[in-house]
């Protein structure tokens, strides 16, 4: 499926997951749809496994975790993000690593201060390989951390935007 992409979301320096200065970030870049879902760009390496060849279940978890908590800015702006309250995750496939993969999320049920959400982590043939639903508070980020983290090291990407990431699915 064609997803058309209307906005980059902003990355930090130093997260586990996004943070470009980080040696052991996933470097994964965010994008929203026109559909206010967003999808990930990542690639696990050698850093993130568990068994030979294959991601940890917990990078995973952070992924979907990150995704689903992000899907929130598409519904509002890039200092809105959601505080993890309940995630559950369903595995159903070993992720491989030095691949680029794909992770959906979205907005299930935005309730005001809660909200709930889904998202998928997609093999390149299309298979979904990790599913997780959860429920997140949605928080400005200056609740979350202090200015200076907004001003130094929370900013747009710089990469050029794409029209339209294709995730398949089966």
């Amino acid at each position: 499926m064609q997803h058309e992409i209307k906005n980059g979301q902003h990355i930090s320096k130093n997260c586990m997951v996004c943070g470009i200065e980080n040696p052991f970030s996933l470097k994964t870049q965010f994008f929203e749809t026109t559909e206010k879902e967003v999808i990930a760009l990542f690639t696990a390496r050698e850093e993130h496994q568990s068994y030979p060849g294959i991601a940890h279940g917990g990078v995973s978890a952070a992924l979907l975790d990150e995704v689903i908590g992000r899907a929130i800015m598409a519904h509002y702006d890039q200092n809105t993000f959601g505080v993890t309250v309940d995630l559950q995750v369903r595995y159903k496939k070993p992720v491989p690593l030095d691949v680029e993969l794909k992770v959906v999320g979205r907005i299930t049920k935005d309730r005001g201060r809660l909200y709930e959400g889904s998202g998928e982590l997609y093999l390149p043939d299309g298979t979904v390989a990790v599913s997780a639903e959860g429920k997140y508070m949605k928080r400005n980020l200056q609740q979350i951390t202090d200015s200076d983290f907004v001003a130094e090291e929370w900013f747009a990407p710089t990469a050029d935007l794409p029209d339209e990431i294709e995730v398949k699915d089966q």
